[in-house]
C-alpha cells in the first residue's frame, strides 16, 4: 500500500469513480494505469461517438475538417450546407473559383486561405487521384491545406484506418492527466498511441474531445475540478 495518498471519490458519481478503491493512488499509478482508468471512464460516458462535423462522404468530411481549423464545428455545420449544395464533390469544387468559395465560407476564420485550399485540393484530387479522395496519409497530406491532423481524421472516420488525431483538447488533457508531457502534437500523438490499444483510437480520440468540450475546458477546469480530474486528484491522508 502506498502511504500518504488516496484517490478522491464521490458516492454515486455517474461515471463510476466509486467502483475504484481508495487504495488506488493516481500520483503513483503508472502512466499505463492512468490511461486504462481514463479510457474506461470515457467509454462509460460516451458509448457512442458520432462525428461532430456534418458530412455525407469522404470528400465532404475532408472539406469540413479543413474548414474547422480555428473554428467551431457548430459554425462549420452552419456553412457547409450551402457550400455542399454547390460544390459537394471534387469535380464541382474544382470548377469553382476561389472567390465563389470565399463568398460561401467568409464568416469562418481564415476564409481566404481555406478558399484557396479547397479549390486547390479539389483540382489535385481530380488531376492526380481520378476524382477520389486518396486513402493514404502521404497522399492526403500532399493536398493543399491538409496537414497530419486533418489526414488522420479522414483516415480514421472516412476509411476506418486506426489514427489518433490530436487537437487542442487532446493536447491539453493529455498533459493534465499525465499521459504525455509532449510540447508538440506529434509527441502527444506518439505517447497516446503507445498507451491505448490501436482498436480504440478512432473512438477514443473523439471521446477525449467530447469530454474536453463539455467538462474539462481550458478555463473551466484547473486540472482538479471537473468530474474526471477530481477523481484523479490525490491528497495527504
Amino acid at each position: 500500500m502506498h502511504k500518504g495518498f488516496k484517490l478522491l471519490t464521490k458516492r454515486g458519481d455517474n461515471i463510476g469513480i466509486s467502483t475504484y478503491s481508495q487504495e488506488t493512488y493516481f500520483d503513483v499509478m503508472t502512466r499505463q494505469e492512468r490511461a486504462n482508468f481514463i479510457a474506461k471512464k470515457l467509454a462509460q460516458m460516451y458509448p457512442e461517438t458520432p462525428i461532430p462535423l456534418d458530412h455525407t462522404d469522404a470528400f465532404t468530411l475532408l472539406v469540413a475538417v479543413v474548414l474547422s481549423a480555428q473554428c467551431t464545428d457548430k459554425k462549420v455545420n452552419e456553412v457547409t450546407p450551402a457550400l455542399f449544395g454547390l460544390a459537394g464533390s471534387p469535380s464541382r469544387m474544382a470548377q469553382m473559383s476561389v472567390e465563389e468559395v470565399y463568398r460561401l465560407i467568409r464568416v469562418l476564420g481564415l476564409a481566404p486561405q481555406k478558399s484557396r485550399a479547397l479549390v486547390g485540393l479539389a483540382k489535385q484530387i481530380m488531376e492526380k487521384h481520378q476524382g477520389q479522395v486518396p486513402r493514404t496519409f502521404a497522399e492526403l497530406e500532399d493536398l493543399p491545406g491538409v496537414g497530419h491532423k486533418t489526414a488522420s481524421v479522414v483516415m480514421a472516420q472516412a476509411f476506418g484506418v486506426p489514427a489518433f488525431p490530436v487537437d487542442t483538447h487532446i493536447h491539453r488533457l493529455a498533459k493534465r492527466w499525465k499521459l504525455s508531457q509532449g510540447k508538440s502534437v506529434e509527441q502527444v500523438e506518439r505517447d497516446c498511441k503507445k498507451l491505448f490499444p490501436e482498436s480504440s483510437w478512432n473512438q477514443l480520440h473523439l471521446r477525449i474531445i467530447f469530454y474536453g468540450r463539455e467538462h474539462c475546458t481550458a478555463r473551466g477546469c484547473n486540472g482538479k475540478t471537473c468530474r474526471l480530474c477530481a477523481a484523479l486528484v490525490t491528497t495527504n491522508r
